[in-house]
């Protein structure tokens, strides 16, 4: 199981590295090319996501992005640290795996913008979870890999 890992600042412009990175691992772990655009809308989206609740909740740590090859499938992880965000959000989205009942309106969020961007992943990608508590947030996505065919 390789995994990469990429943590950056919550700066908008370092949103299109990490799609850049995860399409390109994603390619090498087996990802079909019909669907790498898809990912790349949706780690983008899940980046943009993390970078919005970062810095509309002041929190200067960094997003980190989890990229792991498994045997039949490659995952992506989008991870902020704001605690609790997000979860009737995504519950709203129909996402599976989020949980109920986090304080949301605690946190400034734009909340209409969270739940536009989770019903968009779970539009791109069929296999998705959001998670949340009192450390942040993550969203996974996996897709399906097929192995590399070798050569004589």
């Amino acid at each position: 199981m390789a995994t990469v890992e990429l943590r950056f600042s919550a700066q908008p412009e370092h949103v299109r590295t990490a799609r850049l990175v995860a399409a390109a691992v994603a390619r090498r772990a087996g990802v079909d090319e019909a669907v790498l655009d898809e990912l790349r809308l949706a780690v983008g989206e899940a980046c943009s996501r993390a970078v919005g609740l970062h810095r509309s909740n002041g929190i200067t740590a960094p997003v980190r992005v989890v990229l792991t090859e498994e045997e039949k499938a490659f995952s992506i992880e989008v991870g902020d640290e704001v605690p609790g965000a997000g979860v009737a959000a995504a519950d709203a989205a129909g996402v599976p795996g989020a949980r109920s009942g986090a304080p949301v309106e605690d946190f400034d969020d734009a909340e209409g913008e969270d739940e536009m961007g989770l019903a968009v992943i779970s539009g791109l990608v069929d296999d998705v979870e959001v998670s949340s508590d009192q450390a942040g947030g993550v969203i996974r996505m996996s897709w399906p890999t097929t192995p590399a065919t070798v050569s004589p």
